[in-house]
């Protein structure tokens, strides 16, 4: 037997060291896949009110990998970005678009409507959408015929590729699946299994950072089942660091910055 070389020694010397830095590597960039969501956009460091175009523009200047906001209807079928059900004594559902589009924001900015928002989000390709259609106060019906409304308008301005869809009402998720198949929804509201969802075909599941705490196997279960995990809204660093422990996809947070400053380190 011919002994080994120095030479073949130092080779494969050097090629042990190489595979460990590159699992070193792997490892550091597995926690480093975390993806900042805004909360209603970039608005609490920068004076913006949520859910504004503004709010969204700021999200995308800061590099977040996503802007949340929120859907309802009209009385006459118009669909405005605005988390609550009511602004400024009037409740949105119960309100004609002439009425909501005198509303002014903080900023002067008039009540977004969601043409006008997604046009504003479309000038960019990097953050994307992601629309919550939030259930109707009046009706389950009228709540998909929101879902359907808002998918049009998706479908109609060309804006599939950047917007994702995520809702607390479980049949609006599946209506969203059923009229956009290739479409990304999560659930949000908490109460399922990974399990359940996946065996709907959900993108991933969207949970208040108390539940995935609360239900820690439900993120390995996820991740088994190839669902996407994101956490809402985590503005505290600890659970942030938490968070970013248990490598989950998303994180949604009113404090992108802080966010995006401690990913970075």
């Amino acid at each position: 037997m011919v002994a080994s070389s120095p030479l073949k020694n130092k080779f494969k010397r050097m090629k042990n060291i190489l595979l460990i830095l590159l699992l070193q590597m792997a490892l550091v960039n597995s926690f480093g896949q975390v993806k900042v969501i805004a909360h209603r956009g970039a608005w609490k460091n920068t004076g913006a009110p949520e859910n504004s175009i503004a709010s969204l523009k700021n999200a995308i200047k800061i590099g977040c990998a996503g802007s949340e906001f929120d859907v309802h209807m009209s009385s006459d079928s118009v669909l405005f970005i605005h988390h609550d059900s009511e602004i400024q004594g009037l409740h949105i559902e119960k309100t004609p678009s002439p009425q909501l589009l005198a509303v002014k924001l903080s900023n002067g900015e008039t009540l977004p409507t969601l043409k006008d928002y997604l046009l504003a989000g479309m000038k960019q390709k990097k953050t994307r959408l992601i629309l919550e259609v939030k259930p109707s106060d009046i009706s389950k019906e009228r709540g998909i015929a929101l879902t359907r409304k808002v998918v049009e308008l998706v479908k109609t301005l060309k804006a599939e590729k950047l917007v994702d869809y995520i809702s607390f009402d479980y049949e609006i998720c599946k209506e969203v699946m059923k009229l956009a198949p290739a479409a990304k929804v999560a659930y949000l509201n908490g109460d399922l299994a990974p399990e359940a969802l996946a065996a709907d075909h959900l993108y991933g599941l969207d949970y208040h950072f108390k539940v995935l705490q609360k239900n820690p196997e439900w993120i390995k279960e996820a991740k088994d089942k190839k669902l996407t995990i994101n956490s809402w809204t985590v503005n505290d660093e600890a659970v942030m660091d938490w968070m970013i422990s248990q490598n989950v996809d998303f994180i949604t947070t009113n404090e992108p910055e802080l966010l995006l400053k401690k990913l970075e380190k």
